[in-house]
Formats: structure tokens, sequence, C-alpha cells
């Protein structure tokens, strides 16, 4: 490992020689100066993982240089919720969550006691049904109309904090997710039948959401914890498909590790034929995310052109059931999207600016947390770009217009930003900037 940095420069001064290229053009090229591309070749300072993607696109290396980086760790768990086991698996040593203010979902067994009783309440039903058919206040139709209030009136409930998702810290709304996920249990439990099984499916998407604002809270553990145990909920209630979604999940937090092969991995665990287009959809992008982080240009375009195929297949079909839509509700073409956050992972700014342009022009105002995403993307692709003065304009711009709504993984792409801008110290855009970033980046803001 401490040999590659040395592997690295001598690798990309042949390469850049190869090229035909002076120090002084390459450093044009790829927006650093010669001193420090010289460092690099001689192996005095260490590559970082952007600056070997842009060296890969600048010389065509196809990630031959970004393959000599040593690879970036994930961030600790936090230690505060358990860890599932390999296969995914809660801890069942209770049958009931501890009450301690940690996030820790109930056991396996207990869910399972909650889809068997949905079942029984079902198959009661269906009997008694029966057995009073010509009683026309009794039958199945207008057993099950009865319970759809409810069922919506919690869907409403889920769109609801969705919104509020976009608009305050993850942590503000994290206990008050576990709590309500308990309580649509609960409520699945005592109820049965098909509104107890509409029920524990939105408890299962409480849970999903659960632990996407567990990431955005910095806690990889809780995330994947909360993430197994939706799955454990919908298995539950009957649905097999999130089990899949969740490897999309999953992949999600191996990405912000930078972890390609493994995200590549993980995604291509959901691309199954046998499951709806839509989680096939977000696993092609998600694995194209992974091939961007390794380089791999044309493995990336194409599973992107896949996903737009599934989202337009998913579009002409519907929706499977009335149950949430999975996965980012805010943008009008993800695959668009997407394919400018990979083309800056893929080390070209350039292209990546002008896609993330287009489509940030289309994002709802009231959609804080996916503008300030997005926005943060943005921003860093000017800036590595070499357009300082316009990437602080936009970065200004987002600071201030979507303030309270923190998130480690958007920090993570404001650090970066952070470090970008800061390699000219001096230009007066920067200086102006620096105070109100530093002071977004202290942890008292996050």
């Amino acid at each position: 490992m401490l040999e590659r940095p040395c592997l690295f420069g001598a690798e990309l001064r042949r390469l850049r020689i190869a090229a035909g290229l002076t120090l002084t053009q390459f450093a044009t090229t790829v927006h650093y100066s010669k001193g420090q591309i010289s460092k690099v070749e001689t192996g005095r300072k260490r590559p970082t993982t952007e600056f070997a993607r842009l060296c890969d696109a600048a010389l065509e290396a196809g990630g031959a240089l970004a393959a000599l980086v040593p690879g970036v760790p994930g961030r600790r768990p936090s230690g505060q919720p358990p860890v599932p086991d390999q296969a995914g698996a809660m801890p069942t040593d209770s049958t009931n969550p501890p009450d301690d203010g940690q996030w820790s979902p109930p056991s396996r067994r207990r869910l399972m006691a909650v889809g068997a009783v949905s079942v029984f309440g079902i198959a009661a039903s269906a009997h008694t049904t029966a057995a009073a058919q010509s009683a026309p206040t009794t039958t199945a139709a207008q057993s099950k109309a009865s319970g759809q209030p409810l069922v919506d009136a919690y869907r409403g409930l889920f769109d609801q904090y969705r919104r509020v998702g976009q608009l305050s810290p993850p942590q503000a709304l994290l206990p008050t997710l576990v709590e309500q996920t308990g309580a649509l249990r609960s409520l699945a439990l005592h109820t049965g039948g098909d509104t107890g099984r509409g029920l524990l499916a939105l408890a299962a998407r409480f849970a999903e959401f659960t632990g996407w604002m567990a990431q955005e809270a910095g806690d990889d553990a809780a995330a994947a914890h909360w993430t197994a145990h939706a799955v454990d909920i919908a298995e539950a209630a009957g649905d097999g498909h999130l089990a899949s979604y969740a490897l999309v999940r999953q992949a999600l937090i191996t990405y912000y590790r930078g972890e390609g092969a493994d995200t590549v991995a993980l995604a291509e665990g959901a691309l199954s034929g046998r499951l709806p287009p839509r989680i096939r959809a977000l696993a092609a992008q998600r694995a194209a995310q992974g091939h961007a982080l390794v380089g791999d240009h044309d493995a990336c375009m194409r599973l992107l052109e896949r996903a737009r195929v599934l989202f337009g297949r998913a579009a002409a079909e519907g929706p499977a059931s009335d149950a949430p839509v999975l996965g980012p509700t805010h943008l009008r073409d993800p695959v668009a999207m997407v394919t400018g956050w990979c083309l800056l992972d893929l080390g070209r700014p350039r292209e990546a600016a002008e896609v993330l342009d287009a489509e940030y022009a289309r994002l709802a105002p009231d959609a804080l947390r996916t503008r300030r995403r997005y926005g943060a993307r943005r921003a860093l692709a000017h800036a590595v770009a070499g357009e300082n003065a316009h990437a602080c304009e936009l970065t200004r711009d987002l600071l201030e217009h979507t303030s309270g709504v923190g998130s480690q993984t958007i920090t993570a792409d404001l650090r970066r930003l952070a470090r970008v801008l800061s390699r000219h110290p001096r230009h007066p855009a920067y200086r102006a900037l620096a105070p109100s970033l530093t002071a977004a980046l202290s942890p008292q803001a996050l």
C-alpha cells in the first residue's frame, strides 16, 4: 500500500509523456498547479481519488490510475444500534425493543408473528364471509373498504413525513419515524386482515425511510440495521420485493464510502428480471455509479441507458400497488441527474456541470434537501472544472437557500468542494465565500 503513491506517480508521468503533454499543458487540463503534479509524479505527495479520476479522463487511461490509489475507508459506525448478521437478520434475544431511546427494531420472530396474525385474520374473515354469503353487509369487498380509509390516512402521513424530510435535519425526524414505525406495526398486529397487511406494508416503508434518514445523519450501522428491519416487516406482510430494493440501499452506503466494486456487486443483485422495473431501474443507476467510481465509462453509460429504458417501462405499466413509490420522488428525470453525477466521478467535470445545470433548474423550489444534494454536486463540478468564481457563486446561493437540512452525505460533497476551492486561497470569490462555507461545515451546523 505504501508503494502505491510512487507507482501512481511513475505511471502518471509515463502516460503524460506518452500523450505528448508538458507539465504546463497537463496542469491546464486537470486544473492543478504544476508544482502539485510534479510532487505527485515524484512520489512526494499522495494522490487523491479525485485527482486520479481527472487524470484518467484526461489521459484516457480507463481507470488504471484510480486503481493505484489506496481505497477510501468507510466511516466508523457509531455503535449505537446493533448490526445485522451476514444473512441480514436482526438479533432475536428479545421479543420487544428496548426502551432506552436507541433506534432498535424488534426481532424477526416478533415480526413474523405480526405477519401470521394478519394471515390468520384474512383466513378468518374469508371463513366468516363464506358462512354468511347471504348477508350483503359482511362481504369481503365491504370489509376491505371499511379498513381502507385507515391505510390511506397512514399513507398520507408517510407522504407528509417525506416532505418534512426535505425541509428539516434528519436527526430531528428520526425519533418520530422510529415511533411511527412501531405504532404502525402494533396497529397491524391488532387489526389483522387486509387492513393489517396494508398497515404492515406501510410500516416497512417507514422503516426503510428511517434507514435513509439514519444514513443522512451519518450513522451507517443504523442505516443498515433499519433497512434490514424493513425487509423483515415487508416479508411478514407478503412483500418480497423490498428485500431486493434493500440491496440498492446498501449499495448507496458503499458508494458514499468510495467502494465502487462493492457498489456494483450489491446493485447487480437487484437487476433480476423477476423484479418490478422501477426497482431494476434504481439498481441499474446505482451500479452505474459504482462503475463511475472505478473509472469504467462504457459500463456506466450502458447501465444508465438500461435504467432509462426500465423507468420508461415502469411508467407505462403504472404502479404495481398503492404503496409509496420507492426511491427518489423529486427528480423529473432521475437518469439525467445521475448521469451528471457519474460524469463528475468519471473525471469529466465540464460535461457533468452542463448536465447538472440543466437538471437542477427543474427541481421543485421546496425540495430543499434534494436541491442541496444536487446543488453541492453542481457547484463541485464547476469547481473541479476550474470555474472558481462561478462555483463560489453557486455555493453561496446554495448555502443561503437550503439552510436547516443538515446531512452527512451532502456534507461530504461540501467538504470536497471546500478542498477544491481552497486550492486557490487568494481568489477574491473564495475569500468572500470562505467564512460562510466554514460556518456551514462546523460541527454546530451539522
